[in-house]
């Protein structure tokens, strides 16, 4: 028809629109389009039938589809009514060959791209049609994607078509399809991804169905928690029952208990004793439908005038109705557009997108897929736009069915929120199609349905959106069981005598015809059950349903009027709504009587209510009966109410529902219960048999023909009272029963429980055990199983889970068999526990609602008994409801955390929410005390009602918790809730735990009191270790080092001076030092003669210019400079003492003035040596008047600063100018070099090097890295101290090799710089640390340079090494040719800056899983990370080096310790330090003269770092020869470990758990130590909302990895945490900053209950009757908290030098507090107490035998000074401590106290501060310095950040 006239055209079309407006009638309008064709010359066009369409699909022709196995029974099982639909688990028949087959029409060349699924298995042959493969945004698109108007389809361009044939004369309107990639205003959004095909998602073999093919999508992607998840049932069991395995098979002595052969095998199917005919024609069984479309037909031919629908607002006024012969005319053209307009194929999805008010448009769209061929995907939250698009995309749907409101509305929101638009979908408004009109009645399509109907969508209690399928057959048998209930229910019309439920022999009712019904709704019709009546079974019996919004429900009066109004015969409901209705008349009857005049309320005609429920709430239903339906003239009250049990995640099918079918014999289970009563009630007669009457049906599709049996059958709601306490153990004790049981329902310990009524008729029923699938015992909770036809037979495009949940297998235990066996048939699983009691359903809740808890008892003889309690979320939530004021709701989950269920209680209160109380008021301020109250309250009523112990009760605003939508309505979804409280999202404010009473299986060691160092602790790991060998390294001798060159023993050079005038003499010329910028520019090279003269130059000017001598002290304080060198080494040829240190940082001068000037003041400083820039730095005004100012406050006396960057020159070098070294300055003992180390604290240490020190050094640095004069050294950062000072001023001279200078500030502006001298210059070895890789790593890329000659790239570590640094390096520098055993790491410490090293291993490192809880135990356990996935990663830190012994000794016995035990790492070598400088203390000694037991000869150093030995075997060299290592593994500091317990942990592990438990704390942003006994975490948090909910998850997750209860949780905001220049924890100024209450604290929190009740008067003790015995936890008696966490082990470390006079008023204004209070409390080891403390207790300490030397001598690790920190004090003048000074005597004063010392603690959460809290035994008092005076504090509220302020500190 392309080439009709225009005019002719609009003529046709004004036709058309008189048809479809109903004008003219069919005969009329074909007799006037003949006459406008003969007017223009044209014979009538007749239309020849299209060839196009949807094409029927034939297995013959596909390959990949083939017919199901033919089941021995077709007796409408649901497996075998989807069997087709699994059609990929069979195999082809060997004569089937595949065909090519053609295209959908004959006469298309080609199909829409956009409607091409591979995964569909009507496809063309792909080869011929490109279409599949390409997208919208395709490249290709353009030349292969076929033209819109080629086809027949309705992806139309927005212009005209020319093609008038191909638009139906019906329509409405033609502008019905909307694609948004058409709509130029939707392309210029944002970027979309490239189109990859939503046809590509599924396997290309699956069929359309392919819920059993298709790959595992969301749900299985769901990560499980560390403690919890996704699933739904417990695995911890001995076997799981998500797997279709038979539980573990028992010996043959060992057969089953006599309690598990006692199982109550599932009910038998009742099966409906009469055929199910058409209420509207009782002539016309159903059976003759095979499918709702088919209904849909008969229904508008047979009763096409009757109302269909009547919909009406949330104030009871008709919006719009619809008459049947309209409804089914719509859907016909609903299928008809489907059919000729796309290019669908038969089972292809359609999505559905309607509001809940567009119930008929909704059902329209729903038919018209079922008459179409396509499946239907209802999509209920239109707001949710990323559940929207999963099921589009999961499902392949390419085609959505709207109307054009929501379309309008959903691209506004897609346009305000900047989404894009489902890519591939087009948009159909069926509003618009008009109706569908056919030629001649019988001219409709034949119907060509596919098995399957729908795919529902709906949230499972987890909150995973699942997809459900539901095929016709399924349908058609739940409608069937509905219609039979239905059918049989007695009506409420006028007495008669004759009994209408009697039929004749052919099954027909006697008493007349049957009758359609009314049916009133609310519920949502879009899903589930509202779906089921309001649409489907609308259909099926031809009712007349009247669709209300439940906004109206909430009217008074409204739906009692409307009941008047319309006579529904079924009413269906939820309980929320009728509580609604019915308390809205109870509360004023007169509203509902008088709602409209003249008309009373008159419920007469309502025959059933069915209420939508999982638990029936048997009071209410009492209330509903008595109270509202009697009232408003109902005459059968109790037999109306009818609730429903549903599966609202399965499709909402009805499982169990109160009928008056009979048949209830057949399902093989007792009909009566013997409570112990002997009165026999009326309906406990004797049943009589009634002669079997033939139906001629068994089934409900009439299949067969069966006998039954009639009996007299309780038909009213049952109700049972239970015993709680027999509940709690899952089993069921019935109190009472029926009228006994509602007369005692207010019993203590009882619950009363309703039944919903016997199973729908054609289902098996069993109740199992979830745990074990075990068949469970007639008197036990179970889950429900269900099976039957009309049940959905998986999930959509889930396999697994398909296969789990929907086919289930059960087991049961036969007499004398060990072995179960597997019971038949398979079931569904519903996740509904409960049990069956004289047939009946009681349900008592879901799976997930079911909060399990540990119980511990000792019975008699003192075996210990533990076992699980059951608590039902629904009864705990009654209980607080009832007996908690201001509750507005509230939700309970249990959380599975430390191997334990501990049940965890939400509230919702207005009390906690903060919004104003007026508008644009200010917020209103939460009532802290009141909020504890409620959690307490509620704590208090489940302990006395359900003895249930709770773990954490947090509160929060109303309605602010995770809700679903169910009906309209939003419920609280407990599992969310869940899910949520792991995640830390929910908007909590307050939190309360109770762990005291909750947590049981806490961990203690074997020495609670002593810890693992104690004698006892030592002797039980030495007794399980007795085998085992010691714990010792070999060593490896170099007595002479030669150099390479020249054959010279280098071991006869007794300095390193001597060493550079012989390289001045043998190799003059020769390069010997060169400095590089950080653009590879080389400065002027100096030759060994030349750097001879220099460093002659500045000796001679520091002699007779500064007048330096022997034995003066002078700090070095230069930039990485050649000046650095030659001052260095002028200081050593003149005999003065030096002090290298790193310049001043200008952004941190509070911390490195005061530490400059008391380092002058201690070592009485005679000048200070700089460079040019050094000087220019200190003579800037903020450096000079900052170090003024505090000098003069510190009453220290500056020395000059001298420059030595241009001393006079000189041309004679030093042996020219008589300047010789002294004999004496090379004798042991004599300083040369004090190396001064900073902890992060700012805590000095400082070491003494004499030059033996200084070329031992050298000498195990040569050695053991193969070091040659062939190769450079390269000198960049930390060249003050340790590899940093070896590399840039000795180790060139000790090899006679050039070293190149790089200056940090250099590399921080070009990292690459660095590499790029690596490589020119072929350096072999070099210095790292971790921190400038990680600045390198971040700001460069690892190309532009090679390194394949870089063999030793080694990297400090004064720890454990970090273990992601190997791969990052690695990875980042892989294209660069870094090899991987290149990558080494150093053990460095401050005696030793190489005790062991990876260098030369040739193997990437030794990575080790220990096993966490031996470790707590001082034991070493290799484990299995994938057997224990809460094992600690560790990474070896090399095998020792040259000239170097290691032990492992126990540091309080001195006993070498065996292997499988950690101990302190002890090191002879020659690299040793010899001493601390200036420290005579006897302890210090101690440190350097470690011997063992065993071989108490060999002198050791004593680290202070726990580790351990472990021997391997590694393939090493081409031929792979496997060689034996023995490497060290660095666990951690001694002095940072906290004990609990008795047991041992390293913070830094638990501060890992807690950094990544919680996105919002900052990456090393936590700090965790003792304090006062407690344990305390301070974390760093980028949010300040709702710290409360962040609480729970800090606290699960050190519980769960650590098995510690932590005592407080403190928050700052994010940029407070305080952090040195390097980025790390301070944790000693954390701690002192806490306990003085000083840090700036956003919140903190309480986790232990802290009453003072509860510590008693006298402390805590653990041998005090006064202590708490609810304590979860107490510290050590002999606590390695002390020192604090993060101190060094080392006992010589001076205070941080602090001003103190600033603070003297303030001081002295709280001196008196000061005597009463001590604001330093801290964890400190025994026998560091206070006198009287130790007078009591010191029998208990582990080293009473050494009691006489100094505190902690034999591990010597004590606590530092915290005064230093900021303690309030009595200010006094600060004088240099004199040499050998002891800063720890652990004197006391205020020993005139009596007790131990107080202990001030912040306030928690709001609470008081607990200033009267007494201190543990073991911890000290007020820290002393040697003088009796308090060390003071100072200023630290600066705000510090943690990025790395001057690169040289790297």
């Amino acid at each position: 028809m392309a080439g009709l006239s225009p005019e002719l055209q609009d003529k046709l079309e004004e036709l058309d629109r008189e048809l479809e407006e109903g004008d003219i009638t069919q005969k009329g309008y074909q007799k006037r389009r003949t006459q406008l064709f003969s007017q223009y010359g044209i014979g009538n066009l007749v239309q020849e039938p299209r060839a196009g369409g949807l094409r029927i699909h034939s297995p013959d022709d596909d390959s990949n589809y083939y017919p199901p196995p033919q089941h021995g029974n077709d007796d409408g099982h649901r497996a075998a009514s989807l069997a087709a639909l699994d059609a990929n688990s069979y195999d082809p028949p060997a004569s089937q060959s595949p065909e090519p087959r053609g295209s959908p029409a004959d006469t298309q060349p080609q199909i829409s791209p956009y409607l091409n699924h591979v995964q569909s298995p009507y496809l063309m042959n792909q080869d011929a049609h490109p279409g599949p493969y390409l997208g919208p945004d395709d490249p290709m698109a353009d030349n292969h994607r076929p033209s819109m108007r080629q086809h027949d389809s309705l992806f139309l361009s927005p212009g005209p078509m020319n093609d008038n044939s191909t638009r139906s004369g019906t329509m409405v309107s033609g502008d019905y399809a909307f694609n948004p990639e058409q709509h130029g205003m939707y392309r210029d959004g944002p970027p979309q991804q490239p189109y990859d095909g939503r046809s590509r998602t599924l396997l290309d073999s699956q069929v359309y169905f392919s819920d059993f093919a298709g790959q595992q999508q969301a749900f299985d992607q769901q990560a499980r928690g560390e403690y919890g998840g996704p699933q739904r049932y417990s695995s911890s069991d001995a076997f799981s029952p998500t797997v279709a395995v038979a539980p573990p098979m028992l010996t043959a002595s060992d057969l089953p208990p006599p309690d598990v052969l006692n199982h109550l095998l599932p009910l038998e199917p009742r099966d409906v004793p009469f055929a199910i005919h058409d209420a509207h024609d009782e002539h016309t069984p159903m059976s003759n439908f095979e499918n709702i479309a088919a209904v849909l037909r008969h229904r508008g031919r047979t009763i096409g005038k009757a109302p269909a629908y009547w919909v009406l607002d949330s104030k009871g006024k008709e919006t719009v109705s619809i008459t049947w012969d309209k409804l089914a005319s719509r859907a016909e053209k609903v299928a008809q557009v489907i059919r000729d307009k796309s290019s669908l194929y038969r089972g292809d999805r359609v999505a559905l997108i309607y509001r809940d008010t567009e119930i008929i448009d909704f059902a329209i769209a729903l038919l018209g897929c079922f008459i179409a061929g396509v499946v239907a995907v209802p999509i209920n939250d239109l707001q949710d736009y990323q559940k929207l698009n999963m099921i589009l995309t999961q499902t392949q749907a390419h085609l959505a069915l709207t109307t054009d409101n929501n379309l309008k509305t959903f691209q506004r929101d897609i346009t305000a929120q900047k989404l894009t638009w489902p890519k591939g979908v087009e948009w159909w408004k069926t509003n618009e199609f008009g109706s569908y009109h056919a030629k001649r009645k019988e001219d409709a399509p034949p119907l060509t349905v596919p098995d399957l109907a729908y795919i529902e969508f709906s949230r499972a209690p987890t909150g995973d959106v699942r997809g459900v399928v539901l095929s016709h057959r399924t349908i058609m048998h739940q409608l069937a069981c509905l219609s039979a209930i239905i059918s049989t229910v007695p009506s409420n019309g006028p007495a008669d005598t004759f009994n209408k439920n009697l039929r004749d022999k052919n099954g027909r009712l006697i008493g007349g015809g049957a009758s359609s019904e009314i049916m009133l709704s609310y519920l949502d019709p879009r899903q589930g059950i509202g779906m089921i009546f309001g649409v489907l079974l609308a259909v099926y019996g031809g009712h007349t349903t009247v669709w209300l919004e439940n906004k109206a429900i909430e009217v008074p009066g409204l739906y009692a009027h409307l009941i008047t109004k319309y006579k529904p015969t079924v009413m269906v409901a939820d309980y929320p709504g009728l509580k609604r209705a019915a308390y809205n008349y109870q509360t004023d009857p007169m509203a509902t009587r008088n709602y409209k005049k003249g008309m009373e309320p008159n419920f007469q005609t309502v025959k059933s209510c069915f209420i939508d429920t999982l638990t029936v709430d048997s009071e209410f239903n009492e209330l509903l009966a008595d109270r509202w339906f009697r009232p408003l003239r109902n005459t059968r009250p109790n037999e109306v109410v009818a609730p429903m049990l549903c599966l609202p995640e399965h499709g909402g099918m009805v499982v169990s529902v109160r009928d008056w079918l009979g048949g209830e014999e057949r399902m093989g289970c007792p009909l009566k219960l013997d409570i112990g009563s002997s009165e026999d009630s009326e309906d406990e007669k004797a049943k009589e048999e009634k002669p079997v009457v033939p139906t001629g049906f068994s089934t409900l599709l009439g299949q067969g023909t069966t006998t039954t049996t009639q009996q007299h059958t309780k038909t009213e709601l049952s109700e049972v009272l239970l015993d709680r306490e027999a509940l709690k153990t899952n089993e069921v004790v019935v109190v009472a029963m029926g009228e006994e049981a509602r007369k005692r329902a207010n019993e203590p310990g009882t619950i009363r429980v309703g039944a919903f009524g016997y199973p729908i008729p054609d289902a098996t029923l069993a109740v199992v055990d979830p745990e074990t699938s075990l068949l469970a015992a007639p008197n036990m909770v179970g889950e429900i199983w269900v099976d039957s036809p009309s049940l959905s037979g998986g999930f959509w495009a889930l396999p697994k889970h398909t296969e789990t949940i929907f086919h289930a297998r059960p087991f049961k235990f036969n007499p004398g068999e060990p072995t179960p066996t597997m019971v038949e048939p398979e079931f569904l699983r519903t996740g509904l526990l409960g049990t069956v009691i004289e047939g009946k359903v009681f349900v008592l809740g879901l799976y997930e609602d079911r909060i399990r808890q540990r119980v511990e008892w000792v019975e008699h003889g003192g075996n210990e008994a533990v076992e699980n309690r059951y608590y039902f979320v629904q009864h705990l939530v009654v209980s607080i409801i009832k007996n908690v004021s201001k509750i507005f709701d509230c939700s309970a989950f249990d959380i599975f955390v430390n191997e334990e269920h501990l049940p965890v209680v939400v509230l919702e209160s207005a009390a906690a929410s903060t919004a104003p109380a007026t508008n644009g008021g200010p917020p209103r301020q939460l009532d802290t005390a009141l909020l504890d109250a409620l959690a307490e309250r509620c704590m208090d009523v489940l302990m006395q009602e359900h003895n249930l112990r709770l773990y954490c009760v947090m509160i929060t605003a109303p309605n602010s918790l995770p809700r679903v939508l169910k009906n309209g309505r939003r419920e609280i979804g407990n599992m969310l809730c869940r899910r949520e409280f792991d995640l830390g999202n929910l908007p909590c404010v307050h939190v309360k735990f109770a762990v005291e009473h909750a947590v049981l299986n806490l961990p203690v060691g074997v020495d609670p009191v002593g810890g693992i160092w104690s004698a006892m602790a030592s002797d039980s790991r030495s007794l399980l270790l007795a085998s085992a060998e010691k714990q010792y390294s070999g060593i490896d001798h170099r007595e002479v080092v030669m150099d390479d060159r020249t054959s010279t023993p280098l071991n006869n050079f007794t300095s390193i001076t001597d060493l550079i005038q012989w390289r001045v003499a043998r190799q003059p010329e020769e390069l010997a030092l060169c400095t590089i910028d950080g653009r590879g520019k080389e400065g002027k090279g100096i030759n060994w003669k030349k750097f001879d003269v220099k460093v002659a130059a500045v000796a001679v000017y520091l002699r007779n210019k500064v007048k330096l001598k022997s034995g003066d002290h002078v700090v070095l304080m230069y930039t990485h400079s050649e000046e650095f060198v030659f001052a260095v080494h002028a200081c050593i040829n003149l005999g003065v003492i030096v002090l290298p240190i790193a310049p001043l940082d200008q952004n941190r001068l509070s911390e490195d003035v005061p530490a400059f000037l008391h380092l002058l003041a201690d070592y009485s400083v005679r000048a200070v040596l700089v460079n040019q820039e050094v000087d220019h730095l200190l003579k800037t005004k903020t450096v000079a008047q900052h170090i003024k100012q505090s000098a003069q406050i510190l009453k220290i006396m500056v020395p000059n600063i001298f420059n030595t960057t241009k001393p006079p020159k000189q041309n004679s070098g030093l042996r020219d100018l008589g300047i010789t070294m002294d004999p004496a300055w090379v004798q042991p003992g004599y300083p040369v070099v004090i190396w001064t180390y900073w902890t992060p604290d700012q805590r000095r240490i400082a070491v003494q090097l004499g030059h033996d020190t200084i070329l031992g050094m050298c000498k195990v640095q040569k050695e053991t890295c193969q070091m040659t004069s062939s190769r450079p050294v390269l000198g960049c950062v930390r060249s003050t101290t340790g590899l940093g000072f070896l590399h840039t001023c000795l180790m060139g001279i000790y090899i006679g090799t050039p070293t190149y200078l790089l200056s940090p500030v250099e590399f921080a502006q070009n990292p690459a710089s660095l590499f790029l001298i690596l490589a020119r210059y072929k350096i072999k070895d070099t210095y790292a640390t971790p921190q400038m890789l990680d600045y390198a790593m971040r700001t460069m890329p690892g190309k532009g340079f090679t390194l394949h000659e870089l063999k030793n790239m080694m990297i400090s570590a004064e720890g454990r090494p970090r273990v992601d640094v190997f791969q990052k390096v690695r990875m980042h520098f892989a294209t660069a040719g870094l090899d991987r055993t290149a990558i080494n790491t150093v053990y460095s410490h401050v005696l030793n800056p190489m005790i062991a090293s990876r260098s030369y291993m040739c193997i990437e490192p030794i990575e080790l899983w220990l096993d966490r809880k031996a470790l707590r135990q001082g034991l070493i356990q290799v484990t299995d990370p994938e057997r224990d996935p809460k094992a600690l990663l560790v990474q070896d830190s090399g095998m020792v080096p040259v000239s170097t012994q290691i032990a492992i000794v126990n540091p309080e016995t001195c006993m070498l310790c065996s292997e499988g035990e950690f101990g302190e790492i002890w090191v002879d070598s020659e690299a040793c330090a010899k001493a601390f400088y200036r420290s005579k203390d006897a302890f210090d000694v101690q440190r350097f003269d470690g011997r063992t037991v065993e071989d108490p000869s060999i002198q050791y150093v004593r680290t202070g770092d726990l580790g351990f030995l472990h021997s391997v075997r590694r393939p090493i060299g081409p031929g792979g020869a496997l060689v034996d290592m023995q490497v060290v593994f660095v666990l951690g500091n001694i002095g940072e470990t906290i004990e609990i317990n008795g047991l041992s942990h390293f913070p830094m592990d638990i501060e890992f758990s807690v950094e990544r438990c919680h996105h919002s704390i900052v990456p090393g942003g936590c700090t965790v130590f003792q304090a006062g006994g407690l344990v305390v975490v301070v974390a760093e948090v980028a949010r300040k909302a709702y710290l409360a909910s962040i609480v729970p998850v800090i606290v699960n997750a050190v519980l769960n990895e650590h098995q510690i209860v932590t005592d407080i949780v403190a928050f700052v905001n994010k940029g407070d945490f305080p952090r040195s220049r390097l980025g790390e924890k301070q944790r000693g100024r954390i701690l002192a900053g806490w306990v003085s209450r000083k840090m700036r604290t956003m919140a903190q929190f309480a986790i232990k209950d802290m009453d003072r009740e509860s510590l008693g008067p006298s402390g805590d003790h653990p041998d005090s009757p006064t202590m708490d015995a609810h304590r979860a936890s107490v510290g050590s008696f002999r606590s390695s908290s002390g020192p604090m966490p993060g101190s060094s082990s080392l006992r010589n470390m001076e205070p941080a030098p602090q001003i103190l006079e600033q603070r003297e008023l303030e001081l002295q204004q709280q001196y008196q507090q000061v005597q009463l209070t001590n604001p330093f409390p801290v964890e400190m080891p025994a026998d560091e107490r206070i006198p009287e403390i130790m007078d009591k207790d010191h029998d208990q300490t582990p080293t009473k035998a050494r009691q006489p030397k100094p505190p902690f001598q034999d591990h010597g690790f004590e606590l530092p000074d915290f005064d230093q920190f900021g303690g309030d004090g009595p200010s006094r003048d600060r004088t240099p401590a004199p040499v050998g000074s002891e800063p720890y005597q652990g004197t006391v004063s205020m020993l005139s106290q009596t007790g131990p010392p107080q202990l001030r603690l912040p306030g928690v959460d709001g609470r008081e501060s607990l200033d009267d809290w007494n201190l543990r035994p073991g911890s000290g008092g007020l820290e002393r310095n040697g003088n009796g005076q308090q060390d003071n504090g100072g200023d630290w509220t600066r705000e510090l950040s943690g990025t790395l302020r001057s690169p040289t500190g790297w």
